[in-house]
């Protein structure tokens, strides 16, 4: 059943990379075909892997950029939440509201200390 539904939901969000390509549709505006391109150059991959949920597990575990754990056998050193968000920011070199949130709230609790 897991295969035919990973068949069936083709780019599936943290899955594969739809998340992925779909942030930079929102934060750069860019095209579908034009965002699979950027994704897959930063990943490595190509496009065709990015809707492949078997090489997308892989390559999410290597640049820690989160899962669906639930269904997946999980390691103690996969990225979660606010990390795997981090990761995801740095790696497509994007602004993501909660990750800029969190180092604002870092910055004034260090610097509150200093």
């Amino acid at each position: 059943m897991s295969i035919a539904h990973g068949v069936a939901s083709g780019m599936g969000g943290i899955r594969t990379a739809g998340d992925l390509v779909a942030r930079m549709q929102l934060t750069r505006g860019m095209r579908i075909k034009e965002a699979k391109a950027y994704v897959a150059g930063k990943l490595g991959v190509s496009e065709r892997d990015l809707s492949d949920p078997v090489v997308m597990l892989d390559v999410r575990r290597e640049y820690g950029l989160g899962g669906l754990y639930d269904s997946e056998i999980t390691d103690t050193n996969d990225a979660w939440a606010i990390q795997a968000k981090f990761n995801i920011a740095e790696l497509l070199e994007i602004p993501i509201n909660c990750v800029e949130s969190f180092k604002t709230l870092v910055r004034g609790k260090l610097g509150a200390k200093s």
